[in-house]
């Protein structure tokens, strides 16, 4: 594999797993972003810079310990009692995010359809469940796919929304601050977002690199990754708050954007947002229950199946509130993760593992 392809995995591989039902609908970006206004907007760079630098160790640290799950960075990082405790609080997170997902599910066909909030999410179970038990890969694959989707979709409506006339700074940063937050304070909120984020996202990114076959293809692969969620967000942020007097109260931002633009372009996004939805689910509930039971068989695919049902109980709660609820519970505990990862790169992986 060449080294650019070497690279163009490891950094899809970590905006594959980051962007899910909250990315992708602009639900996380508008809590924790846009609804502090401008300040939300330097928060989106803030964020970004950090996504850049932690994926970055993250993917080198990965190849040098040559890892094949997140226990042997997390214990590297935290130490071994830490390091446990830190790996179950990874392993119900996957949980968590898998009953964010549905409820994200139930929301976009909500809104897309106009159908009960409950179809949505049980028809998301359903699908996931049977992908995960029936291990079928090529189904799994399609939807990776619909991430290039995805990103075309957002670049297409944030500039044809930054192009276009809009309200005034006054009526816009009235409208950003009745928006929902989910922080009191914007440094703090994109912090929140990237502790969380990163997370979620580390297991899979240092498995990436401990797969890679060089040290600067793991540091290159995590730099460009941490790049292209930062343009993400700058765009998703930017283009929501100069439309957020019109974004009042919705569970799916980035689509009401996308159909006020085109009824076409919305059915794509909604497309577009299903398949990540799923995308994310997938991966989720696959990892939460072969971190429980051995992957495969019998006890795997019941396994499964009840932690879907469970997960979709838990979806009931609502899209909204599970966003500004779960993910800042994980957020402050993701700032251990994040401290202890500077540590070990101020002592030791400048110069060895970076370098």
């Amino acid at each position: 594999m060449s080294a650019f392809k070497e690279i163009s995995k490891i950094a899809g591989a970590f905006v594959g797993v980051i962007v899910g039902a909250g990315f992708a609908s602009g639900q996380e970006i508008l809590q924790f972003f846009t609804s502090f206004g401008v300040y939300g907007l330097i928060g989106c760079v803030v964020a970004g810079l950090t996504f850049v630098f932690l994926s970055m160790v993250f993917s080198t640290l990965g190849q040098r310990l040559r890892a094949q799950s997140h226990k042997e960075v997390v214990q590297a990082l935290l130490g071994r009692h830490l390091g446990m405790v830190f790996d179950l609080l990874i392993t119900f997170f996957l949980f968590a995010i898998t009953v964010v997902m549905l409820a994200g599910a139930g929301s976009l066909l909500q809104q897309w359809l106009d159908l009960p909030e409950v179809w949505g999410s049980v028809l998301a179970t359903i699908a996931t469940v049977l992908i995960v038990c029936l291990d079928v890969r090529q189904v799994i694959a399609f939807i990776g796919a619909v991430t290039p989707l995805l990103v075309f979709l957002t670049v297409v409506v944030a500039a044809y929304v930054v192009s276009t006339p809009h309200a005034s700074h006054d009526v816009l940063l009235a409208a950003a601050q009745q928006q929902p937050r989910g922080a009191s304070q914007w440094l703090v909120a994109a912090f929140l977002y990237v502790s969380y984020n990163i997370v979620a996202g580390m297991p899979f990114l240092v498995i990436m690199g401990g797969q890679a076959s060089s040290r600067r293809n793991a540091l290159w692969g995590g730099v460009l990754g941490g790049v292209l969620l930062g343009i993400l967000m700058l765009l998703i942020g930017a283009a929501m708050y100069l439309r957020i007097d019109t974004l009042g109260g919705v569970s799916m931002p980035m689509l009401a954007l996308a159909t006020q633009i085109s009824p076409g372009l919305g059915h794509l996004m909604s497309l577009a947002i299903f398949g990540m939805i799923l995308n994310t689910a997938v991966g989720m509930l696959y990892a939460f229950v072969a971190r429980i039971l051995p992957a495969g068989g019998t006890p795997f695919r019941l396994g499964t199946s009840v932690a879907g049902i469970a997960a979709l109980a838990g979806s009931f709660v609502g899209f909204i509130k599970l966003v500004g609820v779960v993910y800042p519970i994980y957020g402050y505990i993701g700032f251990l993760l994040m401290g202890c990862t500077l540590v070990c790169w101020l002592r030791s992986a400048r110069p060895r593992a970076i370098a």
